[in-house]
């Protein structure tokens, strides 16, 4: 394995950290800065929605420079935005170091896919995009968890010292192991990029990622209200079955990377058609503690047991020109995320019950499969993912 794609896994560990560890943090930060929970809710929909802006606007931005100065660029403003939250003397400059450090996760996990993929062996793809991935997996498992005991304990400032500290270090490992990319592998510029969105299945890709991950996210959002309203846990226990959660995107992420550079189109469709399952089964028994918990395991498994392929499938289809089709992809994720808590939280407003969130992924789940099949009938995937055995970097898909 690559010490490069290590240092990648320790950027997207600190990426994905920055993101989640503020929902621990709120009350404490509410309370310090002196604003209503709402208000401080901000910081979470502000950071998504510029990683969404950050993934297409600035990826397009560095197209043409050098994919290893720009991911050493990207730690840097993510390094800024941390010390400004760490810093911030109000609400305002703590938002503005949300934005800030928001702006390079789309770039950086766009930008970094690509860079991890060109590390490997053409069959191996997925296995070290899934890798970069660990990384923000692992954030979910224990780096959220140990952030907020962190500024529970020394306050809330004290966890982005520490996200800036790991920034710091991810910097430094970046720069000693990720290989320069040759320049005969950049792309042909902005335009050239630009140029792979012709490709029909480039946006079909886009879709099935909006809906093969939004329909999990749906679910999960609203997931603390499940847990205790339906199942009947008591709140203390949600941190600890939101790691077992965190678990399974962990062993997903692998597991789904290892199937998808077997076969890609298959595996997709066999995880999104297993993943609805999940989902049906998990709204039917969530009364039942014991069938929770195994759902809730198995929906975080087979949740981001996509997402290796869902990156690779667009690469894929972007031929040479993968950079922006790939930021593109990732805010495609974010717009997943979106849509799923936004149709979640309309099944709840019109009375259905905490269940109905989970009901409503699995439905956006099976679009997202149909959506996979057609692509699939429209332009036969076996003809790229046979050429990803070629010599070129990645595959011409027709």
């Amino acid at each position: 394995m690559p010490l490069g794609l290590i240092a990648l896994a320790m950027g997207g560990f600190g990426i994905g950290l920055t993101e989640f560890v503020i929902m621990g943090l709120l009350p404490e930060v509410s309370a310090d800065f002196e604003v209503t929970e709402s208000v401080a809710g901000y910081l979470i929909s502000g950071y998504a929605l510029s990683v969404a802006i950050g993934a297409i606007l600035l990826t397009a931005a560095v197209t043409r420079f050098e994919r290893k100065k720009v991911l050493l660029s990207l730690m840097v403003l993510f390094i800024i935005g941390n010390l400004m939250s760490a810093l911030a003397p109000s609400y305002e400059v703590m938002m503005g170091g949300r934005i800030v450090a928001a702006l390079c996760h789309g770039a950086f996990f766009g930008i970094g896919s690509v860079v991890a993929a060109d590390m490997v062996a053409p069959n191996k793809r997925a296995g070290a995009i899934a890798m970069m991935f660990a990384g923000l997996t692992i954030a979910n498992v224990l780096g959220v968890p140990f952030g907020t005991l962190l500024g529970q304990q020394l306050g809330w400032r004290s966890t982005f010292w520490a996200i800036t500290v790991i920034g710091v270090i991810a910097l430094i490992g970046i720069a000693a192991l990720v290989p320069t990319t040759p320049a005969s592998t950049t792309g042909g510029g902005l335009r050239g990029e630009l140029g792979a969105f012709r490709n029909k299945q480039v946006w079909l890709s886009i879709i099935i990622t909006i809906l093969g991950y939004g329909g999990m996210f749906g679910a999960f959002t609203y997931i603390a209200f499940t847990l205790t309203e339906v199942t009947g846990f008591a709140t203390s226990s949600v941190p600890w079955l939101l790691i077992l959660f965190g678990s399974g995107l962990f062993v997903g992420n692998f597991l789904g990377a290892k199937a998808a550079d077997r076969s890609l189109t298959k595996a997709l469709v066999w995880i999104l058609a297993i993943l609805t399952v999940v989902l049906i089964v998990f709204a039917a028994t969530a009364e039942s503690k014991v069938m929770t918990v195994i759902s809730l395991f198995f929906m975080g498994a087979f949740g981001f047991a996509t997402v290796p392929g869902l990156q690779m499938r667009i690469m894929n289809y972007a031929s040479a020109a993968p950079t922006m089709a790939s930021g593109a992809n990732i805010a495609a994720f974010n717009v997943g995320n979106a849509l799923g808590a936004w149709l979640g939280g309309i099944t709840i407003a019109a009375g259905l019950g905490f269940t109905s969130p989970i009901w409503m992924g699995a439905a956006v789940t099976v679009a997202g499969l149909l959506v996979l099949i057609v692509a699939a009938k429209i332009d036969r995937p076996a003809a790229s993912e046979q050429s990803t055995m070629s010599t070129s970097l990645y595959p011409t898909a027709a």
